[in-house]
């Protein structure tokens, strides 16, 4: 068996940390939209423009949250180099595509902005790209996530955790610029919230990137001592 190459590992981890990424922005853009869908009226002129669409409002919330969910699911696949895992990576992708560009038409037509949904398109057309460029056949013998060691896959979880947890834990800052309102930035109403699960994030990761070294501190001493 050919020894695993430097740039295989690499990759997969690009793919299993952007598809985090992708998925960690998406359940909390789905949460945070939760608040004008329910209360238009509640956030200016701009946003008051789409109550007479509300209830469409509230089907993009359910659905961007089904879709981050099913993006955390592919990580946990990729991450464990599942069969069917590189699949449903591409189907979360897609569906955060097509319910994107949908909700951004929609805002445009209503209230002529679409922000902040932009950027979590713009986010899963990075993401989408990478994931198709790796299915190039000359890349995909060395990417392939069914076939990566089983060992990769906790330091590569732990990576991605730690990455959503940093982002729950600051999202309040690097959404404020198209989250506040007469002064108010309203990226901040669940600080508590995502300070307990970014912290918690941010634990589990550092704890699998732990568990893996030191369980594989112990096989590399053995293989040494074998040699």
């Amino acid at each position: 068996m050919k020894p695993e190459s430097g740039i295989s590992k690499t990759l997969r981890f690009i793919g299993i940390l952007f598809m985090a990424l992708t998925a960690a922005v998406t359940v909390l853009a789905g949460v945070g939209t939760s608040c004008v869908a329910f209360l238009p009226n509640n956030w200016g002129p701009s946003m008051a423009k789409i109550a007479p669409m509300q209830w469409l409002y509230i089907l993009y919330v359910l659905l961007t949250i089904a879709i981050g969910v099913l993006g955390i699911r592919a990580v946990v696949l990729l991450a464990k180099g599942r069969q069917g895992a590189y699949k449903a990576a591409l189907i979360a992708l897609v569906a955060g595509l097509v319910v994107g560009v949908v909700h951004m038409i929609t805002s445009r037509m209503l209230r002529g902005s679409s922000m902040p949904v932009d950027g979590i398109v713009y986010i899963t057309v990075l993401t989408l790209v990478i994931f198709l460029v790796f299915r190039i056949p000359a890349i995909w013998n060395g990417v392939d996530y069914s076939k990566a060691p089983r060992k990769e896959g906790k330091r590569s979880s732990g990576a991605a955790a730690i990455v959503a947890g940093a982002l729950c834990l600051t999202i309040q800052f690097f959404m404020a610029p198209t989250h506040t309102w007469g002064g108010v930035n309203y990226a901040d109403a669940f600080n508590t919230s995502m300070t307990i699960v970014g912290s918690g994030l941010v634990l589990l990761g550092i704890g699998l990137i732990l568990s893996s070294v030191l369980v594989l501190a112990p096989m590399k001493r053995k293989v040494d001592t074998l040699r």
